[in-house]
């Protein structure tokens, strides 16, 4: 099996619990697990590559850790990303405030990195509005002030997930970083394609 080669690294953050592994799953395999995932340590890895035109795009996709102790590691791994999902959970909105932290950060620290806001659980307001705790409009108002797009997805029936990562490597191909870029750049993983997940201290 050849190696794999990134073109574009991508970040998720957010605070535990708000569904980062349950995107990454329902993206890379096209499943949800059900029971609860045991939290990330620090970093899980998997790369992905998807067509955009006639060009293939590979996203490596990092999937930090949420508790805030991990908080000093999960900066290591958004260094150099091309793109940040910052994730919140629309029946927590206290996560929606974590979320604002990340965003901070990524100004403060890696300003050429295009951020999207993503809701996740989408599927849990669908039957019962009084459960969501975070107001679209006020993201949306949010998202216009950070130059952000803003997805609301869900992992459990796929609402959104594949369109949130479409959206990621289309920003990426008309960027002038894959413009510029040239068959002896990128990382190459020197791992099998699409494996889920690569990665030191994932349990």
């Amino acid at each position: 099996m050849s190696a794999q080669r990134v073109d574009a690294k991508v970040v998720m953050l957010g605070k535990e619990c708000v569904g980062k592994t349950s995107l990454v799953e329902r993206y890379v395999h096209n499943r949800f697990l059900m029971g609860p995932y045991q939290n990330t340590i620090g970093a899980a890895f998997v790369a992905k590559p998807i067509q955009v035109g006639e060009k293939v795009v590979t996203l490596g996709i990092w999937d930090t850790a949420g508790s805030e102790r991990y908080e000093a590691m999960s900066r290591i791994y958004y260094r150099g990303a091309k793109a940040a999902i910052v994730c919140y959970d629309l029946t927590d909105s206290s996560s929606f405030q974590r979320a604002r932290f990340w965003v901070k950060e990524l100004q403060n620290c890696e300003e050429h990195c295009r951020i999207y806001l993503c809701g996740t659980k989408s599927d849990l307001i669908q039957g019962d509005r009084s459960t969501r705790k975070v107001d679209y409009h006020d993201v949306q108002d949010y998202a216009d002030e950070i130059k952000a797009q803003l997805f609301e997805t869900s992992s459990k029936t796929g609402k959104n997930v594949d369109e949130l990562f479409q959206k990621v490597a289309e920003d990426y191909y008309n960027s002038s970083s894959f413009q510029l870029m040239t068959e002896d750049k990128g990382v190459d993983l020197g791992q099998k394609k699409g494996s889920y997940f690569y990665s030191c201290c994932h349990h």
